[in-house]
């Protein structure tokens, strides 16, 4: 097995590589919270994926060198929010080290069964966690989604959508541009 330090044909490292190559790979924005028992918590991921729709089965990655990550891990279900462009905010402030997620200013409830919700974000679904891969600097989450709501498209959800990209925040397409 090839290891971190490996060279590239361009003479980087392949580690290097990685990093430039994804630096360049626009990713999905969403919100991960639970409440392991200790408190309402959450996280920002840009590496959600769907691995299933029947049943519907999500899966994404948290770094071992968060604590909210491994607080979120100790958690049996856990609230996914599909974030939007004009959730920005929520996504930024979930995203902050050491931010205060869901102080007396953040909007959020308690689900019925427990979990803390954004409630500004449209898109959300309850989920259960399924499984966890344990690799080198990260942690593999699977989860089967149990509830939610998704917010209606738009007439052009690129202008809504929210993605990440060489460490910024995006949407694919501003209000001013004119469609293809």
């Amino acid at each position: 097995m090839a290891t971190p330090e490996t060279q590239h044909p361009t003479g980087k490292n392949l580690s290097q590589a990685f990093r430039e190559a994804f630096r360049c790979h626009p990713a999905g924005v969403a919100i991960v919270s639970a409440d392991p028992g200790t408190g309402p918590i959450a996280l920002t991921v840009s590496s959600l994926i769907s691995v299933s729709a029947e049943p519907p089965l999500v899966a994404f990655s948290l770094s071992v060198h968060s604590a909210t990550a491994a607080a979120l891990l100790r958690a049996k279900t856990v609230v996914i929010h599909l974030a939007r462009f004009e959730d920005l905010e929520l996504a930024q402030l979930a995203a902050t080290s050491g931010a205060d997620r869901f102080g007396p200013d953040v909007p959020w409830e308690r689900l019925p069964t427990g979990e803390p919700r954004y409630t500004p974000m449209a898109t959300w679904f309850r989920a259960e966690l399924r499984g966890t891969l344990p690799l080198e600097g990260a942690t593999l989450v699977a989860a089967e989604l149990l509830e939610g709501d998704v917010a209606p498209s738009g007439a052009e959800p690129e202008r809504d959508s929210l993605v990440y990209l060489d460490r910024r925040w995006h949407r694919l397409r501003n209000p001013d541009d004119t469609p293809d």
